[in-house]
């Protein structure tokens, strides 16, 4: 069920909002960057004016709408700089499962803002959205992603050998998943260390 009263949520050094226009600066920045890219299958050259048409569909849109992508804008409380998004697609014939993925672009890695942002989506997603379940796909070679995924409490419960055609040659997969109880259980874990 879509979140039609969605605001924005906040973490120890991040807000997490809606997109807005004048993150497209920075959201072609990293769209366009190859790096950033490398394991993304969106990631192709994106001009101006198909960046900001996005942006102005994800304002139309609401956290917990099935089958459709919601980017949650990652931004920096300290100065306001817009750094990346966390997406998150419920299912659309079980909008109790859902899958997560994020993107930083390339100056704010290896901080830690992806975990802190990806915590706080999956904290909403499983309280205020309901959600059962929430799986993540990455590339093999993505250890930054991997390292995440892993840190946060996901487990691996797939390897999928050659499965995608990507950049010219077959590529492999992880699949990660967690259950709701086992993210409230991560996290009670966590406060109490």
């Amino acid at each position: 069920m879509p979140d039609r009263t969605f605001k924005q949520l906040e973490t120890d050094r991040l807000i997490l909002r809606p997109m807005r226009e004048n993150d497209l600066p920075a959201y072609l920045e990293y769209r366009n960057d190859p790096v950033v890219g490398r394991y993304q299958f969106w990631y192709e050259p994106l001009s101006e004016a198909a960046a900001l048409e996005l942006i102005r569909t994800q304002q139309a849109s609401f956290p917990g709408t099935p089958g459709e992508w919601f980017q949650f804008a990652i931004e920096r409380k300290i100065t306001t700089e817009y750094i990346g998004h966390v997406a998150l697609k419920p299912d659309e014939w079980d909008p109790r499962l859902a899958e997560v993925g994020f993107t930083l672009g390339l100056p704010y890695q290896h901080q830690g803002f992806g975990v802190e942002a990806v915590t706080a989506v999956l904290d909403y997603a499983f309280t205020a959205l309901n959600i059962h379940r929430i799986h993540a796909i990455t590339d093999v070679e993505n250890a930054a992603s991997i390292a995440l995924l892993e840190r946060i409490g996901m487990r691996r419960e797939g390897h999928h050998i050659e499965n995608v055609w990507f950049r010219g040659k077959w590529g492999s997969e992880y699949q990660y998943a967690i259950l709701e109880t086992e993210w409230k259980a991560h996290r009670r874990m966590e406060q109490e260390n």
